[in-house]
């Protein structure tokens, strides 16, 4: 594979009537041209995700999952919706024990016992219907996309690697159909030009059917007879029951930045678990970046995926103590475990209670200045890569991230979501209410981190959203095997600060080059307004918006 360098430079994009940002540049001028033809954010963002599936299925799809924040100008109030789909009804942890696996020995990633049922079609439905414009029909919307399938597009460059890089699950034996995400078996290159009729195909039933074109008919016939071919128990009954679910969002105020975000069964409580244990520090003193900064920044990570780890799973199977980890009384007595000179190896999960007791991000903002956070993923790659006949597109592997040890809160049971690390995030004035940001970073476990990061890179150090989004980052992951933490340190972070992490004890990678640098995510970011140049000191010009695009994908943001 040819090496990956970054040595371009962008300017943010400033527009003052509406802007999309998404990984791929085809997405984002489909997203201008819906909101340019009457639709809303809502609208755009649902056209966004279906162009997604079609240029970068290595990433997305209809056989994924989807999250969205909404922002509505009209009452400045913040929705959220969980598009997040469930285990069968007839998988048990029994079942597992049944065919040999445990906690100690899990399904492989890619066995058709981790597919859940696919939540994006039921989101992207919902999505339209609560917070559309209304202007235009769910054909209109998805036509973009399905001339984009039916005409074929030329591959962008990070798009094909990652194809080619997890082509292995599409040429799997049992596998059939995985041949129409290939050409003439191999992914396709840089530029080549590939047509996906199949995917077309289901996106014509969806806008023509609505839900039931997704999950009733041809369509989850197909979906069910892979799975069950492949091992999995999941039935027709299964996808027909399903529903996604209007959330209300879960906020902290950081330094009077309310920061938004979706409730477990997402990840989004461990990016404000760590703002409130990081507001107990002066980060501003400490530099952009510092060996003191990253310290402080990779503790506050790790304290947060101890609670979060344990207590995020799906609300409506187990009790998750959202309100009592998100007070700040707590989150002071979580930042006092911090050793400011010295790693700690492991930090266990808190007390809550008083005592006795692989994805794709993009944004968009309209005219109105409404706001749509949108995430949608098959988790690793093209999820477990099998591909129901006819329809072209694979189907995730979510239930890779249940647990399998009875009595853990995430452990799996029928018609449970999994821990789920899929994250849209907005930021609002927590005086006014007025929408400051739209942003997100894709990436399994990095997403959390990558909010931190780049929401404080813009509010501390008054960065704006390209910048916030071009700096190196770090990339904190528990491994197993070592029974350690590791911290990966991107391309750009000096040789001295590393070497003065790893005195502080810290396990480090570093640097990260290349196309490795994906583990760090990929961002987008729309702001409303300078508010970061000078936050409390200096009013914002509001009436412009401003936008980044990470450099880690295709993609860029655009504006009118």
């Amino acid at each position: 594979m040819p090496h990956l360098n970054f040595c371009s430079r962008r300017s943010p994009v400033v527009c003052s009537s509406a802007c999309v940002a998404s990984s791929q540049t085809l997405a984002t001028n489909i997203g201008i041209d819906i909101l340019k033809n009457g639709g809303n954010a809502a609208d755009a963002a649902v056209a966004v995700a279906a162009a997604l599936n079609v240029t970068e299925p290595c990433s997305t799809g209809i056989g994924g999952d989807c999250f969205c924040l909404y922002y509505d100008a009209s009452t400045k109030q913040v929705h959220g919706l969980n598009g997040s789909g469930r285990s069968p009804q007839a998988l048990t942890l029994e079942l597992l024990k049944d065919h040999g696996f445990s906690e100690a020995n899990r399904p492989p990633p890619l066995h058709a016992h981790n597919v859940t049922v696919p939540g994006a079609a039921a989101g992207w439905c919902d999505a339209v219907a609560l917070h559309g414009s209304k202007k235009l029909s769910m054909r209109q919307i998805l036509q973009p996309a399905i001339d984009l399938a039916e005409k074929g597009f030329p591959l962008s460059e990070i798009a094909s690697y990652c194809w080619k890089k997890n082509a292995h699950a599409l040429q799997a034996p049992g596998n059939p159909h995985g041949k129409d995400l290939l050409i003439d078996g191999q992914a396709p290159d840089h530029g080549q030009v590939f047509c996906n009729p199949f995917l077309a195909d289901t996106f014509k039933e969806l806008a023509e059917l609505g839900k039931q074109g997704f999950y009733e008919g041809r369509v989850a016939k197909a979906v069910v007879d892979v799975i069950q071919s492949n091992g999995g128990v999941m039935d027709l009954e299964d996808l027909k029951s399903h529903a996604s679910e209007e959330v209300k969002p879960i906020v902290t105020n950081y330094k009077g930045l309310n920061v938004w975000e979706i409730p477990p069964n997402g990840q989004g409580i461990t990016a404000l678990l760590a703002l409130n244990i990081l507001e107990n520090f002066n980060l501003k003193e400490m530099g952009h970046n510092t060996a003191h900064y990253l310290h402080i920044l990779i503790e506050a990570v790790k304290v947060s995926f101890a609670d979060t780890l344990w207590f995020c799973a799906d609300p409506e199977k187990v009790a998750v103590p959202t309100t009592k980890l998100l007070s700040k009384p707590y989150a002071r007595d979580r930042s006092k475990l911090i050793d400011l000179q010295r790693a700690t190896a492991k930090y266990n999960q808190g007390n809550p209670f008083p005592v006795g007791s692989d994805t794709v991000y993009f944004t968009v903002v309209d005219t109105q200045g409404n706001a749509c956070s949108f995430i949608n993923s098959n988790y690793m790659g093209f999820g477990t890569g099998l591909v129901p006949d006819g329809c072209g597109f694979t189907l995730q592997n979510r239930g890779a991230n249940f647990s399998l040890q009875p009595g853990h809160p995430n452990c799996l049971a029928p018609r449970k979501r999994p821990y789920h690390t899929i994250i849209p995030a907005l930021a609002t004035d927590a005086d006014t209410g007025e929408l400051l940001c739209s942003f997100g970073v894709m990436g399994g476990f990095m997403q959390p981190q990558g909010h931190v990061q780049v929401l404080l890179n813009m509010l501390e150090f008054g960065m704006n959203p390209q910048q916030a989004l071009d700096v190196p980052r770090f990339c904190v992951e528990y491994d197993k095997k070592v029974d350690a933490w590791l911290v990966s340190l991107e391309d750009g972070i000096p040789q001295h600060i590393t070497e003065a992490l790893i005195a502080k004890g810290h396990r480090v990678v570093a640097p990260v080059t290349g196309h490795n640098r994906s583990m760090f995510g990929r961002g987008q970011i729309i702001t409303k307004g300078d508010w970061w140049r000078h936050w409390r000191i200096l009013p914002s010009s509001s009436n412009v918006f401003w936008a980044g695009s990470d450099p880690r994908a295709d993609g860029c943001a655009l504006g009118y």
